[in-house]
């Protein structure tokens, strides 16, 4: 009977084992992203972990003749880190005043990442790196929803064509849940500035400058 070795070699046994622990850990995170309706979802995470996890042990073999190693086994792993870039930036769109798409990038970044640990038989790493990225998806996306509706208080300095309204500006905030507290108006030959200190949940503040500048009358938003 041939010995282990043999079989490996020709089967390469402990390479589908690789490509089978990348399949789960990418299909773990990748489930959580398809659940959530995310650009990247089960399959797209799945193929880019084993595809990772092909080209980084393609490239520590691709160095070794005869047991001799004389290239360089990062050569092609380090274009995975930077061809991976293209496809996160297909995940990023930016429209209305707000950038989405972001952890949609993050994440396929690190499914690249754990598909090169376990190509390069960190197993233990990538099993726990894996957990790690799975948890932080799964549940801090809730904390970070929460954070996000906390009310806070913010500054806005307003500069506006003479003889805007305050109260313009006032209703433009109001749509987006956010009250002037107190503001101070300053008259200039070219402008009209607003010193606001505004309360409104967090996120709302992203688009709250957008919506201000979008109006004829103001020349420019700074703060918040």
């Amino acid at each position: 009977m041939p010995s282990w070795d043999v079989f490996n070699n020709v089967l390469r046994i402990d390479l589908l084992l690789k490509l089978g622990l990348a399949v789960i850990l990418g299909g773990a995170i990748g489930m959580e992203r398809e659940i959530k309706a995310k650009p990247a979802g089960l399959r797209t995470n799945i193929l880019i972990c084993i595809g990772a996890c092909l080209l980084t042990d393609v490239s520590i073999r691709i160095g070794l003749v005869n047991g001799v190693r004389i290239g360089d086994p990062g050569r092609i792993a380090a274009q995975i880190v930077s061809g991976i870039g293209f496809i996160g930036a297909g995940t990023i769109m930016q429209g209305g005043g707000m950038v989405t798409g972001l952890t949609s990038a993050a994440t396929i970044w690190v499914v690249a990442a754990l598909g090169m640990a376990i190509g390069a038989g960190f197993y233990i790493e990538a099993a726990g790196a894996g957990a790690l990225v799975t948890i932080v998806l799964a549940w801090l996306g809730r904390v970070e929803h929460k954070i996000r509706r906390v009310r806070r208080i913010v500054h806005y300095t307003v500069k506006a064509r003479p003889g805007s309204s305050l109260n313009d500006l006032r209703d433009v905030l109001a749509a987006e849940g956010i009250s002037i507290v107190s503001s101070e108006t300053y008259d200039h030959p070219d402008d009209r500035t607003f010193e606001l200190r505004v309360i409104g949940p967090a996120i709302q503040f992203e688009t709250a400058g957008d919506k201000l500048l979008a109006r004829d009358d103001v020349l420019s938003v700074s703060g918040g």
